[in-house]
């Protein structure tokens, strides 16, 4: 059984105090992500629209007197040791080079420019966002390893609320540089191509609502979602993603392919963002079908993330739940990046009544689905989906029952 935040944290805090002999100094907390809708937008400079969901990845953090980096990862028992003077790549664990790379780059970005030097850290790690489900959890190590890191530096980025200690001092270091300082550690340290939206949402998020991102000016905007008795239920497939890497790399090879063809009628554009549904409908017989196919999605996929903000500013949450099931449609036919156990999990929740929408969410060739759904619905969904999918599948699915939750946090002093 899950254990409820409260009993998790002060459990990190007597774990801590075990491990290093002493209290924590304070507690950050980071969540994981799900994308309500906006999928392979990213990278084709496009929009996005995820949530923070109240599962969270804690650490509980004590500053240190040399420059010395010890952590100890309490669910997976592993342990890691660097020294902030010669921080390098290392494979074992292979958790430990997100905090590399965001210590690295902290220091290198941030810190310096600021007259400040990156002290040495203990700390504890544990949480409850589901690992390898396509949830974002290494994005809310990363957020929650930032702040923790400036943290015991005395410092916090301003504007943000994110601390409850009113005396650190505050560095003006804009939210969305701190997200790229956090995507750039993933990319160059832990060595996965990944957007920028999973660290945003991790650190912007705000309880019921969700974040329209705009992957090319990185403009974003918090939008109320007013989910009343509905819930977020997040199935997973527990498919392992092994095809996820390399089709990733083919779409967005794809989607450049097409804009380089579509350049020559249209040759102010630099992306699939600055195509309109008309102009593509314009052009499309001029690209291969396979090309025409994935640029068919993203052009209409970015229409789509629009159209649903649209549809929640007019209370219209089946228009929302619409739009969610059209995405998964061209997730599957146009974009080609589900697999029979998405769709599956996607068919049942789309079958039952009070399941306002469906989709799968993240990279794709397994992972997790997203579905709205309300409360009184959830209990079906969650039987047919145990009962069915094994049944279909041989695979027993996990499911996820979640709230809209709010971005990174920091509590102080409170566990000694």
């Amino acid at each position: 059984m899950e254990q409820k935040p409260s009993i998790l944290i002060d459990r990190l805090a007597q774990e801590f105090h075990k491990h290093f002999g002493h209290p924590p100094d304070f507690i950050v907390s980071a969540p994981g992500r799900v994308n309500l809708i906006g999928e392979h937008t990213d990278y084709n400079d496009g929009f996005v629209f995820p949530v923070a969901i109240d599962k969270y990845l804690h650490i509980a953090a004590r500053k240190r007197s040399d420059d010395q980096v010890h952590l100890h990862a309490l669910d997976m028992n592993e342990a890691c040791t660097f020294n902030l003077g010669t921080i390098e790549d290392a494979k074992t664990p292979p958790w430990g080079n997100y905090l590399r790379g965001v210590a690295h780059f902290l220091q290198e970005q941030v810190l310096r420019k600021s007259g400040h030097t990156l002290n040495g850290i203990s700390a504890v790690i544990a949480g409850n966002v589901p690992i390898s489900a396509g949830l974002s959890s290494s994005a809310a190590l990363e957020v929650a390893s930032a702040l923790a890191f400036l943290g015991v530096c005395g410092l916090e980025i301003a504007n943000t609320g994110i601390n409850s200690n009113s005396e650190i001092e505050l560095i003006q270091l804009p939210p969305m540089e701190l997200a790229a300082l956090c995507q750039r550690a993933e990319n160059e340290f832990a060595g996965v191509n990944c957007g920028i939206m999973d660290q945003s949402i991790s650190l912007l998020g705000k309880a019921d609502h969700a974040l329209f991102l705009d992957c090319r000016s990185l403009e974003y905007k918090q939008i109320p979602l007013n989910l009343t008795d509905i819930l977020l239920v997040i199935c997973n497939t527990n498919v392992k993603r092994e095809l996820a890497s390399s089709e990733y790399n083919k779409r967005r090879a794809e989607c450049e392919k097409g804009v380089e063809i579509l350049q020559q009628w249209m040759p102010t554009i630099t992306s699939l963002r600055d195509v309109t549904l008309a102009d593509f409908k314009k052009y499309e017989a001029e690209l291969p079908q396979i090309t025409q196919k994935r640029c068919r999605y993203v052009v209409e996929e970015n229409t789509r993330v629009q159209s649903a903000i649209d549809a929640l500013a007019a209370k219209e949450i089946n228009t929302f739940g619409k739009l969610m099931n059209a995405s998964h449609t061209g997730l599957r036919d146009a974009y080609e990046v589900s697999c029979d156990e998405l769709n599956i999990l996607t068919d049942i929740a789309q079958s039952i009544d009070g399941v306002i929408g469906a989709r799968m969410t993240g990279a794709g060739f397994g992972g997790c689905t997203v579905n709205l759904v309300y409360q009184d619905a959830v209990e079906e969904l969650q039987d047919r989906v145990m009962k069915e999918y094994p049944r279909r599948t041989g695979i027993e699915p996990d499911i996820y029952i979640c709230n809209v939750g709010d971005g990174a946090r920091i509590k102080w002093n409170s566990y000694g």
